[in-house]
């Protein structure tokens, strides 16, 4: 895989158990330095203050939800770039509409595997790279 294993990478959910399975994923896949944040505000704070090269976040959390969690990452200057990848339960085409829309780099409904999310990884990173 080209995507470097050494950056940090920001997962985003309020819901304990999926951080957990998702920072599990990422460690199979060989990522090392993965932080957790429980909302997309604190999450927004987090990018703010670290550069991460990657955020997987849940759509569905409260009070910032994770489509709006992206447009405060989209437009913001700095933190435009970062590959982003929505995870949700919902797929429904007008999510992944409005996703689009949003800015994500991909989509990602669960439940899903390693295989799924490292598929997505190398996607999302062929897309950022063509750039």
């Amino acid at each position: 895989m080209s995507v470097d294993m050494k950056m940090p990478v920001l997962i985003v959910d309020d819901y304990a158990t999926m951080l957990r399975i998702v920072k599990n994923l990422l460690k199979q896949i060989g990522f090392e330095n993965v932080d957790e944040a429980t909302d997309g505000g604190s999450a927004f704070q987090m990018m703010k203050l670290k550069k991460y090269g990657l955020v997987i976040s849940d759509w569905n959390m409260q009070p910032v939800t994770g489509i709006e969690f992206l447009r405060h990452v989209r437009a913001d200057a700095d933190l435009r770039a970062t590959p982003f990848i929505m995870v949700t339960a919902e797929s429904k085409t007008d999510n992944v509409i409005a996703a689009k829309a949003a800015g994500v780099n991909n989509y990602i409904v669960k439940p899903f595997t390693t295989e799924i999310l490292k598929a997505k990884l190398e996607d999302t990173y062929k897309k950022v790279a063509k750039r």
